[in-house]
């Protein structure tokens, strides 16, 4: 009986494996990290190029994972069961992220871990979100929560709704967080007006408003930081 041969990418698929093993994930490409993913949702397929054309198309591994399922099944070769795992891989990683986040500790006493988790969550999503941290006293996480969505450029915010739910929680204090699709984190003069509104209405009933922060694909602003609080 004649042997089946086995397909190329096989071997390419251990030695990348192995690389990963060796090295760890921060080494990898993202072509490289990707194609590892790809590896467990199209386990009979060579991803390589797949990887490649994702990247092209999107720009990051972020921003592949964090494409809408419109544009993702665009892509030939993913189907509608491999776009779903690649969203679930989101979820998990945004997940994961909120879980880094220690709620028995002061939340303001690690900054970059803050906005590491923002921006996990939001830099790479196609239409505005806006979040809100409640905080307690000892400024230690009491909720997170989407209170709007909108989109690709504007999202609906309420000041009072934002103080409504601040008192139900019973939180003293507030950081604001919202994304630009754009990738421009500058505040507009709308981002700048609701904030100062929001600040203006929570001060006189004892909650402090400590930030507002924009997170984009290309970084972060804060509006405290830039003396706009």
């Amino acid at each position: 009986m004649a042997k089946v041969a086995r397909p190329h990418y096989h071997g390419h698929r251990e030695r990348a494996r192995e690389r990963f093993n060796v090295v760890g994930g921060e080494a990898l490409a993202d072509y490289e990290l990707l194609e590892l993913v790809l590896h467990l949702l199209l386990p009979q397929r060579d991803t390589k190029g797949l990887a490649k054309d994702l990247l092209a198309r999107f720009g990051s591994f972020s921003q592949v994972l964090g494409a809408p399922p419109a544009r993702l099944v665009e892509v030939k070769g993913l189907g509608s069961t491999s776009i779903t795992y690649l969203k679930i891989i989101q979820a998990v990683a945004q997940r994961y992220g909120r879980d880094q986040i220690d709620t028995e500790k002061p939340i303001l006493s690690s900054w970059t871990q803050l906005i590491d988790y923002c921006r996990t969550q939001m830099a790479y999503e196609t239409i505005e979100q806006f979040r809100i941290l409640f905080l307690d006293k000892k400024n230690r996480l009491i909720a997170d929560e989407v209170q709007q969505t909108g989109t690709v450029d504007h999202t609906p915010v309420y000041p009072r709704e934002v103080i409504r739910r601040s008192l139900e929680l019973s939180a003293t204090a507030l950081i604001l967080v919202h994304n630009h699709p754009s990738g421009d984190p500058a505040p507009s003069s709308a981002d700048i007006r609701m904030t100062k509104e929001i600040a203006d209405i929570a001060k006189p009933l004892g909650i402090t408003l400590h930030d507002h922060i924009i997170v984009g694909k290309s970084g972060h602003t804060s509006l405290r930081g830039l003396k706009l609080i």
